[in-house]
């Protein structure tokens, strides 16, 4: 570790004891305010804390077993207790090399999930409805709400788009990984000859976190349109023109929301995502700026960008951001296991800002 970055710790480690004295003033205590936000910041530095004082005492049973290689009698037990404290050294450095990349402050946050149809026909809309709910199952998994907001089906099953508001703890921290284009290869079941076709679909993970309260939209920016709802909800949605489209004209951004009874309740929830949007536009132009210079696009939230394939002939799917990133459990995973696939992004992404932290040191 560089001189640099454990001076970073330190940093980190004095901040958390000052947090600690501060949350034991009574006038920290009494504001409800400033208590939370330094209760806050207290346990995301906690992890550095354990971590130095777990170095410490590696360091300090890597001197007292270096000391007992004198003795002829305890040198061999010295040797093995020399490596497993160098082991636990060199276990440590990594882990808190970890603990000083910048945390996203959107983790938290829930999000809309976007499945498109891409190129490929009525194949590739039956594809984003395979996405949607390999999404939804594992959601599931996680006890995260799935509400779908506007879906516009395909003509022989799936959908040509799909919009949905995924609500959960670190359902953002998770997911944010998934953006871009997905391409399946795969035998259609409308294919007499027995050719595989290759079709795409578009995934879009857009966090819904506080900043999203603050974008403002100037009204004459927007185009709005009512019609009638073709989704669930009973005769009324059919018999009222409730369901709401809006554009926004400087960005062509169009958003949809058809879920709701009221016109009311479908205006609030598709400005909603609007929003999320625009302000998801704006960090995408900013993360492409700064991914520009960096080998890993991890991350990077580009919805062009081919990110993964999904072949089903061979039972195979490879993640095409990550060298070596290929499994053979296609059927699980479209059932909703993803957790192998999102922790193995998540772990490249760490590496990733690893390593650009240790070139700005």
């Amino acid at each position: 570790m560089t001189p640099t970055l454990r001076r970073k710790l330190e940093a980190l480690a004095e901040r958390r004891e000052e947090l600690e004295r501060l949350l034991s003033d009574p006038s920290v205590v009494a504001d409800n305010e400033r208590f939370r936000k330094f209760s806050r910041e207290f346990s995301q530095l906690e992890p550095v804390s354990v971590a130095l004082t777990e170095e410490a005492k590696a360091k300090r049973d890597l001197a007292a077993a270096e000391a007992m290689r004198s003795d002829p009698e305890m040198r061999e037990l010295a040797e093995e207790e020399i490596a497993t404290a160098r082991a636990r050294l060199l276990q440590l450095e990594d882990e808190l090399a970890l603990l000083l990349v910048p945390k996203d402050p959107r983790d938290d946050a829930d999000l809309f999930l976007e499945v498109r149809a891409g190129t490929g026909g009525d194949e590739a809309a039956i594809f984003a409805g395979d996405l949607f709910r390999m999404y939804a199952r594992y959601a599931e998994r996680q006890g995260w709400k799935v509400e779908v907001e506007s879906e516009s089906p395909g003509e022989h099953g799936g959908f040509k788009e799909i919009v949905a508001k995924v609500s959960g703890r670190g359902a953002f921290s998770r997911l944010k990984f998934e953006s871009g284009t997905h391409r399946v290869q795969r035998v259609p079941e409308t294919e007499s000859q027995g050719r595989i076709h290759t079709s795409a679909a578009t995934v879009a993970i857009i966090p819904d976190d506080d900043a999203v309260e603050e974008v403002v939209i100037n009204p004459a920016d927007l185009k709005v349109d009512t019609f009638r709802s073709s989704g669930a909800g009973g005769q009324h949605v059919n018999k009222t023109e409730s369901a709401i489209r809006i554009t926004h004209i400087p960005s062509g951004l169009v958003v949809e929301n058809q879920t709701a009874r009221s016109q009311h309740a479908n205006r609030e929830h598709a400005m909603k995502r609007l929003k999320a949007q625009l302000l998801e536009a704006e960090r995408s132009k900013q993360a492409a700026a700064q991914a520009e210079s960096r080998k890993l696009q991890v991350g990077s939230g580009d919805r062009s960008q081919r990110i993964r394939t999904y072949n089903f002939p061979q039972g195979r799917i490879t993640d095409h951001r990550v060298e070596g990133l290929t499994l053979y459990d296609l059927p699980n995973i479209l059932q909703g296991s993803l957790d192998e696939l999102v922790e193995r992004l998540a772990r490249e992404h760490q590496a990733d800002e690893l390593a650009r932290l240790s070139e700005a040191a």
